[in-house]
């Protein structure tokens, strides 16, 4: 068990890391992140280790509610209610920390995806299956477009939490009409492959939603 000065000393970091995350993305550099705490470089690396400790543990209320919002929405026994659900509030997260995308995706160089990351993926996945199979979702959807939708909606209005949060529900919305399956929806150009640059180890992921469109044409 911590001491409590250093007890203190790990939640000052933890929130200083949580309010530069959000408002920067990961790029921010420790020393300033330590900065922001009022503790010394070596402080903060004696409580974590690496920048990629610090930041799964700066994200880890995102990430359990991301992975809340997947297990509901994969429960949903219908699968276009529970991908929308689904959209909604991983939209709304990524509005509230800037980095919220960067860290779900964040994977160091040598280091194996986290199984928990692929577990929701693989469920992601699936549900997308189920609502293409129901036809309700766009045929020739493929999982990295909906990779692509999160990585875009970080340009939403940075002014104020309410400015970000009213776009991001705007945003989701038009995003889910435009993977709606319609009669009238034309081609999509080629997908752009963005799971695999982030995820290699996945790189077969949306292959497996693009076969499944492939049957559904």
């Amino acid at each position: 068990m911590l001491r409590s000065d250093a007890r203190d000393n790990r939640d000052r970091v933890l929130e200083a890391a949580r309010e530069l995350f959000a408002d920067r993305g990961l790029d921010v550099p420790m020393r300033e992140i330590a900065r922001r705490a009022q503790v010394g470089p070596a402080t903060l690396y004696r409580r974590f280790a690496t920048k990629q400790a610090l930041i799964d543990a700066a994200f880890d209320a995102e990430m359990r509610a991301c992975a809340a919002l997947v297990r509901d929405g994969c429960a949903d026994p219908d699968p276009w209610r529970g991908l929308c659900a689904i959209i909604q509030g991983a939209t709304e997260l990524n509005a509230r920390s800037r980095g919220f995308v960067d860290a779900l995706s964040s994977v160091p160089d040598g280091v194996s995806v986290p199984d928990h990351r692929r577990v929701l993926l693989r469920s992601v996945e699936g549900l997308c299956r189920r609502a293409i199979d129901a036809g309700a979702l766009r045929p020739d959807f493929v999982l990295d477009d909906l990779v692509l939708m999160l990585l875009a909606a970080r340009g939403l209005p940075v002014a104020s939490l309410d400015a970000r949060l009213a776009a991001a529900h705007r945003f989701a919305g038009l995003a889910l009409e435009a993977f709606r399956a319609t009669s009238e929806a034309g081609p999509l150009p080629p997908p752009a492959r963005l799971i695999p640059a982030m995820l290699p180890s996945l790189d077969h992921t949306s292959a497996t939603t693009s076969q499944s469109a492939e049957r559904g044409r």
